[in-house]
């Protein structure tokens, strides 16, 4: 039986006695890193992947994600009540700006933590994985407003995020894309367009999920140059700035990737969908590339995490193995 066990005193050792994070505390940003908080953190992290979310990895990939007749999805059983906790305990918010509800820790802590998670359950990790990197964009690119309405709820991860780049005709040339932005008149715009590859695209771990949308406006400059780029909540938000209206888009399937069954990755369907636009029109792909560099950086992360998961599988199974 696959099984995880976070490499939490490896983890210690790199973070406090190599990098010795703690000779670092008059450097901004890593003030509250001491080595107490710091093992706590990540002692802490360790049981939650290890009791929590590695015993629904296997599970959840068989079980997978469900489109239902109304094109909502759910995650395989267990999933949401990980979540919970996982947004409780305030794993999301390590690393994020204290501005905006996150504890402001070093980025190394939150790099650990991750990989922990993803060693556990890649599917279940690349829900705020995600999240983390549209966060990073609208910190870079959004509006005063944007970030005020949009980044408490993500930071806390009670609202997740995506990134909308392939279309069926389009992957890594984005100058190809088709989605529309019609202008409403009212400084919002009508998304139109089909999105595929999207990973939490759509999924019932949080009451709303803000995707971030590559489109062109009219008359848009042909290329990557004409690309802009738009935030488009699953909800409208009401004059509260609570979840309201759905928006008109939705979930035309769900594609099927080996090993993250449990992760929606979702072909979009935006059709005519409220949308706002995010930094500089035309400038799009830009904003866009703050999201990619931090999704890079996850998928490095990523790798050593299944590399340590098979590691650790590969010497329980030579341990038990007779010959």
């Amino acid at each position: 039986m696959p099984s995880y066990v976070a490499p939490a005193r490896d983890a210690r050792f790199i973070i406090n006695e190599v990098l010795r994070i703690e000779d670092l505390s008059g450097l901004p940003g890593f003030a509250g890193a001491s080595n107490d908080i710091v093992d706590a953190v990540i002692e802490e992290a360790g049981r939650f992947a290890s009791e929590v979310l590695a015993p629904l990895n296997r599970s959840g990939d068989r079980q997978g994600c469900a489109r239902q007749q109304d094109a909502s999805v759910t995650t395989p059983d267990g999933f949401r009540e990980a979540h919970r906790q996982f947004r409780e305990a305030g794993w999301g918010t390590l690393s994020a700006p204290e501005e905006f509800g996150g504890q402001g820790l070093p980025h190394v802590v939150g790099f650990a933590v991750e990989e922990f998670m993803s060693s556990a359950n890649m599917a279940f990790a690349m829900y705020p994985g995600l999240t983390n990197g549209a966060v990073n964009a609208l910190l870079v690119k959004g509006s005063p407003d944007q970030q005020e309405t949009y980044l408490p709820k993500m930071v806390a991860n009670e609202w997740l995020g995506t990134m909308n780049l392939t279309e069926p005709q389009c992957g890594t040339d984005l100058g190809l894309i088709r989605t529309k932005a019609e202008p409403s008149g009212d400084g919002s715009y009508a998304i139109t367009g089909t999105k595929i590859f999207i990973s939490a695209g759509e999924h019932d771990l949080t009451e709303n999920i803000i995707h971030l949308v590559l489109a062109r406006t009219p008359d848009a400059p042909q290329g990557t140059k004409g690309i802009s780029l738009f935030v488009v909540p699953k909800f409208q938000l009401d004059g509260e700035g609570n979840p309201g209206e759905r928006n008109s888009l939705a979930c035309g399937a769900i594609e099927h990737k080996m090993g993250i069954h449990a992760n929606a990755t979702c072909v979009m369907n935006y059709e005519g969908a409220m949308g706002w636009l995010v930094g500089e029109e035309n400038r799009g792909l830009a904003a866009m590339f703050i999201m990619m560099n931090a999704a890079r950086l996850g998928v490095g992360i990523q790798g050593l995490s299944q590399a340590e998961a098979a590691y650790q599988n590969g010497l329980a199974y030579a341990l038990e193995r007779r010959q």
